[in-house]
């Protein structure tokens, strides 16, 4: 065996050990989290981030989190997106933020006012910097690594390494939920999302990390597979984690997983030679059957529930009425409230408030786009808006990057059906913003300079 072949395969056991480890003893999981905090600061102080190490460690916390927070092993809820913003300005403290990030300043200062209107419109009896820290922490994460991200250039090889450190952490997610739910078909009894199947944590979130993590091991597959052995490996581990993504009966996740997908593979087709084409014919027909099959069974472990699910179909067939589960009902809520509020929006956090006075029901909003018209207003249709056409516009200078487009549309669906919960969305949408280089690493480090 090839020596990158043995550090590749070491990696990926390590982490299976570490999933593994994390179900037979609990409280490992502590200790696995506080060491990537600890560890990933001395890496960058180490390194001095001369290969962007900064953003290697952010992907893997970011990677991590789901894991960590469905076994308890987070010091902190929030942590990860602390953790992002922290290596990242460590990241800056040895590189230097990107120049020209107006766009992102902008950002973040257009979330200050309903900050300080949240500080005298929440009720007396909720804890302001909870509340505040809660619904604020994603979109600042966001706008922090941003200030980093914006045109820094960066080698596709190094690209490549971040959303690898961004898939381990996946992996022991994947082995986790494999021993926790070793019969899926005793906990399967309908088409709702399964907490059983997603470790006992929202399958949401968990849908939407796996399903990331379906998109980096396909992305693999087709470009950085450097032997037989590589591609054999990550075609295993795609489709486990399809698998798993698919059985959580949480559909958001794994449709916009497959999304990307798609772009990638059509973005890759249009830009090849025929050569090319004819390559990624062979590559579209093999993964099209590793798909169906992996939907058959599914589909066989499932009793055909599976099916009824992505038809918005309940346990006996019957068409649901809604293809949202009540979530539209928090959206046209959130819709009103900006009306009501136009200009300034009603303050960070004061929306679940008001939504539970109006109605009784104390329900967090699932959506970050109508979240950010109601609790800030006009001012939040312009964060947004720079926020949706800044990448694109960075895509019209450099459209050889071949992720950006997949990048930009992982966050618009993720904040659209999973809001900011992880940190996620926000890490991957300031990865659309960097200038992704097909020379080689030292070339790009040379030319940046």
């Amino acid at each position: 065996m090839k020596k990158e072949d043995q550090y590749y395969l070491y990696l990926i056991l390590f982490h299976v050990f570490i999933g593994a480890l994390g179900y037979i003893l609990p409280f490992t999981s502590k200790i696995y989290g506080y060491s990537i905090f600890i560890f990933g600061v001395y890496y960058i102080i180490k390194t001095q981030n001369r290969n962007n190490e900064a953003l290697v460690v952010a992907a893997y916390v970011v990677g991590s989190e789901v894991f960590l927070r469905m076994t308890g092993g987070n010091p902190l809820y929030e942590i990860s997106k602390y953790g992002v913003m922290v290596f990242i300005l460590l990241g800056m403290y040895y590189s230097g933020f990107s120049k020209g990030a107006a766009p992102y300043w902008t950002f973040l200062l257009l979330l200050v006012p309903s900050v300080v209107i949240s500080t005298f419109a929440l009720n007396f009896d909720t804890d302001i910097r909870k509340a505040i820290a809660f619904n604020i922490s994603g979109p600042v994460c966001l706008g922090i690594a941003s200030l980093y991200t914006f045109r820094r250039k960066i080698s596709l090889e190094e690209t490549n390494s971040i959303l690898l450190s961004l898939g381990l952490p996946i992996i022991s997610c994947m082995v986790y939920l494999t021993l926790y739910t070793p019969n899926v078909q005793e906990v399967i009894t309908g088409t709702e999302s399964n907490f059983q199947t997603s470790g006992g944590y929202g399958p949401n979130q968990v849908a939407t990390i796996l399903g990331l993590g379906m998109f980096i091991f396909f992305s693999r597959i087709i470009l950085d597979s450097k032997t037989k052995f590589q591609i054999l490996i990550n075609i295993i581990i795609a489709l486990n984690i399809t698998y798993r993504g698919m059985i959580t009966f949480s559909r958001g996740g794994m449709i916009t997983g497959f999304l990307m997908i798609v772009l990638l593979l059509a973005f890759l087709y249009f830009k090849s030679n025929f050569g090319g084409r004819v390559k990624l014919n062979y590559i579209i027909v093999l993964l099209t059957l590793a798909m169906f099959a992996t939907w058959s069974y599914t589909s066989f472990q499932t009793g055909g529930l599976i099916e009824k699910r992505y038809s918005n179909r309940d346990a006996k067939g019957r068409v649901k009425e809604s293809q949202f589960t009540g979530r539209e009902d928090v959206a046209q809520n959130e819709i009103d409230t900006f009306f009501k509020n136009p200009i300034f929006g009603v303050g960070v956090g004061k929306g679940a408030e008001i939504r539970e006075d109006e109605t009784g029901l104390k329900v967090l909003s699932h959506d970050e786009i109508t979240r950010m018209l109601a609790e800030h207003g006009s001012l939040g249709i312009l964060a947004l808006l720079i926020l949706f056409f800044t990448p694109l516009v960075l895509y019209l200078e450099n459209k050889f990057n071949m992720f950006l487009l997949c990048f930009v549309a992982f966050w618009f669906l993720t904040i659209n059906h999973a809001a900011m919960r992880t940190a996620v969305p926000a890490f991957v949408y300031s990865l659309s913003l960097l200038n992704v280089q097909l020379g080689s690493p030292r070339r790009v480090k040379n030319e940046e300079e």
